[in-house]
C-alpha cells in the first residue's frame, strides 16, 4: 500500500559549509554549529554540532520538558548528570532526561564533536543565536564531512 499526502514537506539538505557557528559567549570553550532548528526550518527541535575546544566544559545545566541526546562523533571526554560521572568517547551516546542537570567536558588532548539534539526545542535555538558568530576551520569540516583531520604542517 503506498500512503500519499497532499501535505509534505520539502526536505532540506545542507552541507557543512552552511552552517552557521557561534560561540554562546565571548568566553565561550566551544562553538555550535547549526544545521537544523525551529528559527530557521520550522521543526520543533535544535540539531548542532557542539564542537569543545581541549579542556572546555559546559556549565551545568537543566531542561525543564526537553529531553537531549548527545552523538560523540570525535574524540573523548567526560558527562555529568545527576551526579553520576560517565566516560564518553566516540561512537558512545547519552540521552539526559528532561530535568537532569547536566554538563559535559573533553578530557582528550584534541577537540571533542558531538551530534547534539534537543526535543522540544525549549529555546536553546535562540540561545545559540543570540550567541557570537563565529567560522568552522578545516579541521571542524573534515570531522562534519566523516573524513580524517587534515595534516597541519
Amino acid at each position: 500500500m503506498i500512503i500519499t499526502s497532499s501535505c509534505c514537506m520539502i526536505p532540506i539538505a545542507k552541507s557543512p559549509q552552511k552552517y552557521q557557528a557561534y560561540r554562546i559567549s565571548p568566553n565561550s570553550s566551544n562553538k555550535l554549529a547549526v544545521p537544523f532548528d525551529p528559527l530557521e526550518d520550522k521543526v520543533s527541535f535544535i540539531g548542532c554540532v557542539e564542537i569543545f575546544d581541549v579542556g572546555a566544559k559546559t556549565p551545568p545545566k537543566r531542561h525543564m520538558y526537553a529531553t537531549e541526546m548527545f552523538f560523540i562523533l570525535k574524540g573523548e571526554g567526560r558527562a555529568f548528570c545527576n551526579g553520576k560521572k560517565i566516560p564518553i568517547q566516540e561512537g558512545d551516546s547519552l540521552l539526559v532526561p528532561p530535568t537532569g542537570i547536566h554538563t559535559i567536558e573533553n578530557t582528550g588532548e584534541s577537540r571533542l564533536y558531538t551530534l547534539t539534539s534537543m526535543v522540544p526545542n525549549e529555546k536553546f535555538a535562540e540561545l545559540i543565536r543570540r550567541g557570537i558568530p563565529t567560522e568552522l576551520d578545516e579541521e571542524d569540516l573534515a570531522v562534519l564531512r566523516g573524513k580524517a583531520s587534515p595534516v597541519l604542517s
